[in-house]
């Protein structure tokens, strides 16, 4: 098969809410700015524009094909891309020596377009390939090596946690009475058999649509990664700095939403325990900023897999 078009990509790709999260961002030209999930670049593409020659970008990203695309940048002083999970956003800022100085850091979860669309990656049921699914491609187990070992009641356990899908039990038993004579090696194999295992079928979603989801968000630990990036996130920042998180299910986005309702209501007291509403807003470490942001009509036509996205966007006090 041959390989993607790296600008063909780039080109293709969509960045998701990109005005509204420069807006959240609200970029002081001459500061400090974190794009914690790279992906091929147009959310950092769009900072750098509005940085001036002192402003700086650090971007970080664990996809092998997004730290090649970002050579494009190479002759940009104030660009610098480490080939990281988003979730070592603080081992980067003290490495730069910008930790508690970041005025604003950006984070886009889930898999981008060029990773669905490139059909090596795995991530697609709509495209044969390798059952893969890895964002690191040069570390950890493929889907199709875990789903070849693991333990039934494990991967039903995933498929029905990660991908919230009510069938889980019938799929993890079809999955593993087919490797009894044949491993599933690729996306459409596995696209097959879910669809023949699932009884009742949703009009408006391929039924292997939230099996997929749940292996890959098992595969690359990204629940994980979201809780960690976002505590790590907020350290990293300083003092108003801005924290602007893309979404793209209702997994992340509950995460995201909690992280950050708890972090602006500060500590949460028993009644009639003997603290001031000083003490309490003391303990507060960030405010909300707006409410959840969902692309509108325009965006939608033009970009049809922005419709599940939520931006939400918090300040550090």
């Amino acid at each position: 098969m041959a390989p993607v078009d790296m600008h063909e990509s780039q080109s293709l790709h969509k960045s998701v809410l990109l005005h509204e999260s420069l807006d959240g961002l609200a970029i002081n030209p001459d500061g400090v700015y974190m794009d914690a999930t790279f992906g091929r670049g147009g959310h950092s593409e769009s900072i750098l524009a509005k940085l001036s020659s002192k402003g700086r970008l650090i971007a970080l990203d664990r996809d092998p094909q997004a730290i090649e695309s970002a050579k494009r940048f190479a002759d940009d002083p104030r660009f610098v891309i480490e080939h990281v999970a988003f979730s070592q956003i603080e081992e980067v800022a003290q490495k730069h020596q910008v930790f508690g100085k970041v005025e604003g850091i950006l984070m886009d979860f889930g898999v981008s377009s060029p990773q669905l669309d490139d059909a090596e990656r795995g991530f697609s049921f709509m495209r044969e390939g390798p059952l893969d699914m890895r964002m690191d491609t040069s570390k950890g187990i493929s889907a199709a090596q875990w789903l070849e070992h693991a333990d039934e009641d494990d991967i039903s356990q995933v498929i029905k946690e990660f991908g919230e899908e009510k069938f889980g039990k019938r799929i993890a038993h079809a999955i593993v009475n087919r490797r009894k004579t044949q491993p599933l090696t690729t996306t459409l194999e596995l696209a097959a058999l879910v669809d023949e295992a699932v009884p009742v079928k949703d009009k408006f979603k391929h039924p292997a649509t939230r099996t997929f989801q749940a292996i890959r968000i098992y595969i690359n630990s990204e629940l994980d990664e979201v809780r960690s990036g976002l505590k790590s996130a907020l350290a990293c920042l300083a003092a108003q700095g801005r924290l602007a998180v893309i979404s793209f299910h209702s997994l992340e986005d509950r995460l995201v939403k909690r992280f950050m309702r708890e972090q602006s209501r500060g500590m949460q007291v028993p009644k009639r325990m003997a603290v001031t509403q000083a003490e309490i807003d003391a303990s507060r470490a960030m405010k909300l900023i707006g409410k959840a942001i969902k692309p509108g009509a325009e965006e939608l036509k033009i970009n049809p897999r922005a419709r599940s996205s939520v931006l939400r966007v918090a300040e550090k006090l």
